[in-house]
C-alpha cells in the first residue's frame, strides 16, 4: 500500500515538474526573468526532494527497527521452545527410566 502511495506521489511530482517546465519555456519572459524563475523552481524542487528523501529514510529506519524487533521476538520464542523441548525430553526420559525400573523389579 505504501509503495503504491509513493509511486503515485512520484508520478504526480514528475508531471508537475514537466508541466511547470513547459509552462516556463512557453511563458513570455525575458531571459533573466526566466533563469531566475528556473533557479527558484529548481531550488524548490531540490528542497522537496530532500524532504522526500528524509521521509523515505525515516520509513526505512522504522522498517529496519520493526524487523529487528520481530527477529528478537523470534529468537526469544525459539529459546523458550528449546527449553520446553529439553524439559519435556528430560521428563520423558525420567518417566521411561522409572517405568523400565519398575518393570524390571516386577520380573525379579
Amino acid at each position: 500500500m505504501h509503495t503504491e502511495d509513493y509511486s503515485n506521489w512520484s508520478a504526480f511530482m514528475a508531471g508537475a515538474l514537466i508541466g511547470a517546465g513547459v509552462a516556463l519555456l512557453l511563458a513570455p519572459q525575458s531571459g533573466t526573468e526566466l533563469r531566475s524563475t528556473l533557479r527558484d523552481y529548481a531550488s524548490k524542487a531540490k528542497d522537496e526532494l530532500d524532504e522526500a528523501t528524509e521521509q523515505g529514510r525515516a520509513v526505512w529506519d522504522n522498517a529496519v527497527e520493526r524487523g529487528q524487533e520481530y527477529v528478537d521476538g523470534g529468537k526469544q520464542t525459539l529459546r523458550k521452545a528449546g527449553r520446553a523441548a529439553r524439559e519435556f525430553a528430560e521428563e520423558t526420559a525420567q518417566t521411561a527410566e522409572k517405568t523400565m525400573d519398575e518393570a524390571v523389579s516386577r520380573r525379579t
